[in-house]
């Protein structure tokens, strides 16, 4: 499986960081998990081309999780692509269908294949088994559980540390996990590093890369990832816009 980190960051913009997204490829074409704002310009200035994606999996409906999507279907319906699979929680048809109302001169010029998932769902789609995973954010969201060829990985989407991501990860080969702020602050529907740490201590898991970082970030991530590495003892590092990486 090879990973480009599209996106690693959030809402509020930062020089190197644009919103969240990241594709995974097993050479049957890329899949795309989750569409910020900035992702399209990363698909770009990625060895990918935007035409060439079938498949989105949306973690859930915020904006840094959803802006671009809008803006993919358009430049694939420019380029005279105009089916895409869009895959997200319960309440993403809704959302689409009130985005076509805003801009329903796309209406009848698109085609896009809405699929609403729940956790423990299984999704197999170019060569790639998708588990969905229980997640805890501000409104429906999943993570998600890939496998293919032995290999497994897991993006976390936005969510707080749940024990159903540390049963998720025992094992895998690469947890792409959120971790949003520093141990500085206390914070609701996202994750710190030490409680990260608590929840994967005695977890064996390949390799974790820590996205999704706000601005108040800049400054602990060394720290940030010792803490979680003394934890899992497992290789730890800050993810950065395209990225790239093979497991």
């Amino acid at each position: 499986m090879n990973i480009t980190l599209l996106g690693t960051g959030v809402g509020i913009p930062q020089n190197e960081r644009v919103q969240s997204g990241l594709i995974v490829d097993t050479g049957h074409g890329p899949v795309l998990f989750d569409c910020g704002s900035g992702v399209l310009q990363r698909i770009y200035q990625s060895a990918y081309k935007h035409t060439s994606i079938e498949n989105v999996f949306l973690s859930h409906l915020h904006l840094d999780h959803c802006a671009d999507f809008l803006s993919l279907v358009k430049a694939n319906w420019l380029c005279d692509v105009t089916r895409i699979n869009l895959w997200g929680p319960v309440g993403t048809r809704k959302w689409w269908n009130d985005l076509m109302c805003t801009y329903s001169y796309m209406q009848n010029k698109i085609d896009i294949n809405i699929n609403e998932l729940s956790p423990g769902q299984t999704v197999k789609i170019d060569g790639l088994e998708i588990v969905c995973i229980t997640t805890v954010h501000a409104l429906p969201s999943l993570g998600f559980l890939i496998s293919f060829a032995g290999r497994t990985m897991l993006y976390t989407g936005d969510t707080e540390p749940v024990d159903d991501i540390a049963r998720a990860s025992d094992g895998i080969d690469l947890l792409i996990h959120e971790c949003s702020f520093p141990d500085t602050f206390e914070v609701d529907n996202h994750t710190t590093p030490k409680r990260l740490a608590e929840m994967l201590r005695g977890i064996t898991i390949g390799k974790i890369i820590l996205t999704h970082l706000y601005p108040q970030t800049r400054g602990f991530e060394e720290e940030m990832v010792s803490v979680i590495a003394n934890a899992c003892k497992c290789h730890v590092e800050i993810g950065h816009d395209l990225q790239e990486i093979e497991i």
